[in-house]
């Protein structure tokens, strides 16, 4: 079987800091190396990223950090031409334009280039509400357009627009940095969200974690992730900050429960878990989540993750949760995750997909 080069523009490998996508790239591309697939990964040097890693270069992909202008970027774009696969993906950050036109120049027959697309619910609301969007006459030009999730109603949405090909590769479990650990103090708690502060899930969190903590003074609630340090919160939430992705394990196998709540275009799409989904699962966690369609062609509701569409069904549901139910539907998960849900199952499919692309 081929073993492929592939090039990568992506936000960050290495920081998860303001990059949400860290360690859904992470679980693809360590299981990609292990496949026997090279990987060189070109991320900018923006945001304060690289002075806020937590981790140092892998040992499974060649990590180049370069200056964001264009120069670095056209130098990047002139050594990613060696490669068999070149993908783009979307919200890198900085001169996103620039890369989503100048890859298509590195296509060939021997070639594949891809965009990646880890937001697209954004990205389609983006391109519909501005017919001249500079990406919307790029789409049919792409050999194949990967999204994050979304299900039927994206891949609709893409091939509407034109592309040749639409196929989600949906977030799972990285078994070799999510796995459950010993629980720490300093994350205990009735119930616990991890998310940044997202002007698309703002009302969200307010409505399906502020909300149910208001209602229940007596339980304890937790939220980590950048930027809610101003946010007016009962007495009863406790803000820690940016959660390195090394405390991950710790924050979810601590709390009773912990909370999933999607950004308002992911949900409206559906068929889009979060990354956390996945690691909270694959740490043991008893996962209660906002309702998306979807839900159960991950997870069996009720039996391997509880379902709220609101913020008085999230209060019910910890008004009923035992310990011992927690922990009944964490296992549950968990065993769930690790039977069908692991970044290996997911890199299968990727690499079927790619290898029969090239020899078309």
């Amino acid at each position: 079987m081929k073993k492929l080069n592939i090039a990568f523009f992506g936000s960050s490998l290495v920081s998860a800091y303001w990059n949400g996508a860290a360690t859904y790239y992470r679980g693809i591309v360590r299981a990609l190396h292990q496949r026997g697939h090279q990987v060189t990964f070109y991320e900018p040097d923006a945001y304060e990223r690289q002075q806020n890693r937590d981790i140092a270069d892998p040992d499974y992909a060649t990590v180049v950090v370069y200056e964001a202008t264009e120069a670095a970027a056209h130098r990047c774009l002139a050594q990613a031409a060696q490669a068999d696969v070149i993908v783009k993906a979307s919200g890198v950050g900085v001169l996103d334009e620039l890369l989503e036109r100048e890859v298509l120049r590195l296509q060939t027959d021997e070639r594949l280039v891809i965009f990646w697309d880890v937001d697209a619910p954004a990205t389609l609301d983006r391109v519909h509400h501005n017919p001249a969007d500079a990406f919307l006459p790029l789409i049919p030009r792409y050999d194949l357009i990967l999204t994050y999730g979304g299900g039927d109603p994206v891949i609709q949405a893409y091939e509407a627009l034109g592309a040749r090909q639409c196929v989600p590769i949906y977030n799972a479990l990285d078994t070799a940095t999510h796995y459950p650990v010993a629980p720490e103090e300093r994350f205990a708690c009735d119930l616990a969200f991890l998310g940044n502060r997202l002007p698309d899930r703002e009302a969200r969190v307010e409505e399906f974690f502020l909300k149910p903590a208001a209602a229940t003074p007596s339980q304890s609630f937790l939220i980590g992730g950048s930027g809610w340090g101003d946010k007016g919160m009962p007495a009863n939430v406790r803000y820690v900050g940016h959660v390195y992705t090394n405390d991950h394990n710790a924050f979810n196998c601590t709390p009773k429960a912990v909370l999933n709540i999607s950004r308002e275009s992911m949900a409206r799409y559906g068929f889009s878990p979060a990354t956390r989904v996945f690691e909270a699962a694959g740490a043991g966690a008893c996962i209660i989540t906002d309702y998306w369609e979807g839900i159960d062609y991950f997870f069996e509701p009720g039996q391997e993750i509880l379902v709220a569409k609101d913020g008085a069904e999230v209060a019910a549901i910890m008004a009923e949760l035992t310990t011992e139910q927690a922990w009944s539907i964490g296992q549950a998960a968990y065993r769930k995750v690790l039977a069908g849900h692991t970044y290996g199952h997911r890199v299968e499919q990727l690499e079927q997909l790619l290898l029969g692309e090239l020899v078309k």
